[in-house]
């Protein structure tokens, strides 16, 4: 369980990464309200699969999942352009966080 909620937290985390940029500094209601809701929830998240997972593997994978959503959200709605070696630069990420949780002692 810890780990299914580590990773809605990671995406949680994706959720309020891109809400911050479009809160333009907090001068939009919306993103803002998104942007403090998701960070409060991610973080809860967080903390709670750090109860089961040691911290350094639940940080890693949390802000691993949340940086390579974010990058990818970007690329496809955001105007920021793709190029192959992002893509693979992001699917190097995502493997080194699958094997962080295969390598993991803790269950």
């Amino acid at each position: 369980m810890a780990w299914i909620i580590l990773i809605a937290s990671g995406v949680l985390e994706a959720v309020w990464a891109t809400a911050l940029g479009k809160s333009e500094g907090f001068t939009k209601l919306w993103p803002s309200v998104i942007f403090g809701v998701a960070l409060v929830v991610s973080m809860g998240g967080l903390a709670y699969a750090m109860r089961d997972i040691s911290v350094g593997t639940a940080y890693a994978v949390w802000v691993g999942i949340g940086a390579s959503l974010t990058v990818l959200y970007a690329m496809i709605f955001g105007g920021e352009p793709a190029s192959l070696i992002k893509i693979l630069l992001i699917l190097g990420l995502v493997g080194c966080v699958v094997g962080l949780k295969l390598v993991d002692g803790s269950h």
